[in-house]
C-alpha cells in the first residue's frame, strides 16, 4: 500500500493528499509536488499513512525542498507584487468593474493566478491578452467570494483578534440568522457581520439543532433530566397566579350589613368609565358608517 502524507500550500488552506513516492518526509517538512496549478511548495502537516482508498490514484511528491527552491520562492514573491501591480493598471485603464486581491505564480513561473472579486460576470479577455503579452505566460483569472477575500487579506474581526478564518479556519460552513436567534443575540446586521459583510463565523461554534432547552437537559444529570423535561412540558400550560385576598377590617360596633363587598381589583368600574366606552363604541360605528 502506497503511503500518504497531507500538504498544505497556504496557512489555514485546505489539506491535499500525496503520495510519498519513496521519499523520507515527516510533518514540518517542504517538499516539492507537481499541483493542478504546477510546480508548488507546500509544507507537510499529516504523517505517513495508508491510504484510505487504494484505488484513488494521488500525485507524488517530487523532492524535498532544497535551498534553491526556497530562494525562487521569494524571487517570486517579488514578481508577484510586480504582477499585481501592472494588472490594477491595466484594469483601470480598461475600467472593469472588478477588484483586484492578489496574485499568485508558480514555482517555475509557468502560470499567474489572479484572484478577483466581482459583483457578476466580467469580460476579462482583453485584460487577459495585456498581461499574456507582458509576461508571456499562461495568465488564470479566478473570480472569488468575500469571505475567501478576507480569509486572503485578513484582518481584526469585532472581538479584536485577528479573523478565525486567518487563524485555523480551513473552511467556510453556513451561517443564517437562525444562530444568533438561539443565542438571544441583538439581530442587528452591523453588530453580527464580520469584515466580509457576511454574517461571523463564530456564530456557529455554540449553536446547537437541538436547542438551548435539550442542550440544558443533555448536560444534566439522569435525576436532573427527568425534572428539567417535566419543567419544559410544563412550562407552556403554567396557571395564572391567583389574585390576592382583600380583608376588610371593620370597627367593633359596626354591622356586618355596613361592611362593603370584597371584589378583585379592576372589578369596580364608574360612571365615568362607562360614559367612556360608550363614546368608543359610538365613534366606532360612526366611522364604520362613514
Amino acid at each position: 500500500m502506497p503511503g500518504v502524507v497531507g500538504i498544505r500550500f497556504k496557512a489555514c488552506g485546505k489539506i491535499y493528499d500525496f503520495e510519498v513516492n519513496g521519499l523520507e518526509v515527516r510533518p514540518g517538512d517542504r517538499v516539492v509536488v507537481e499541483s493542478e496549478f504546477g510546480l508548488s511548495i507546500g509544507n507537510v502537516v499529516a504523517g505517513p499513512r495508508a491510504a484510505e482508498d487504494p484505488g484513488k490514484e494521488l500525485k507524488k511528491i517530487l523532492r524535498l525542498a532544497s535551498e534553491d527552491d526556497v530562494k525562487q520562492k521569494r524571487q517570486n514573491e517579488q514578481f508577484e507584487r510586480e504582477a499585481r501591480s501592472f494588472c490594477l493598471e491595466r484594469i483601470m485603464a480598461r475600467g472593469l468593474p472588478m477588484k483586484l486581491v492578489c496574485s499568485e505564480v508558480t514555482l517555475d513561473r509557468k502560470r499567474i493566478i489572479f484572484y478577483f472579486t466581482a459583483d457578476g460576470r466580467i469580460d476579462f479577455r482583453e485584460l487577459v491578452k495585456d498581461l499574456a503579452a507582458r509576461f508571456r505566460t499562461r495568465i488564470e483569472m479566478r473570480q472569488i467570494g468575500v469571505r475567501d477575500k478576507a480569509k486572503m487579506v485578513g484582518g481584526l474581526g469585532l472581538c479584536g483578534k485577528e479573523l478565525c478564518c486567518r487563524l485555523f479556519l480551513t473552511s467556510f460552513e453556513p451561517i443564517s440568522i437562525k444562530m444568533a436567534k438561539q443565542q438571544e443575540l441583538v439581530l442587528n446586521t452591523g453588530k453580527l457581520s464580520g469584515v466580509c459583510g457576511r454574517l461571523m463565523c463564530c456564530l456557529g461554534y455554540e449553536y446547537s439543532e437541538a436547542g438551548p432547552a435539550s442542550r440544558r437537559i443533555a448536560a444534566a444529570g439522569p435525576e436532573e433530566q427527568t425534572e428539567a423535561v417535566a419543567d419544559e412540558a410544563l412550562e407552556p400550560f403554567d396557571e395564572p397566579e391567583p389574585l390576592p385576598e382583600i380583608v376588610c377590617c371593620l370597627p367593633e360596633n359596626a354591622s356586618p350589613e355596613a361592611a362593603p363587598a370584597a371584589t378583585a381589583p379592576g372589578a369596580q368600574t364608574t360612571e365615568k368609565g362607562k360614559r367612556r366606552r360608550r363614546r368608543r363604541r359610538f365613534r366606532k360605528r360612526s366611522k364604520q358608517n362613514e
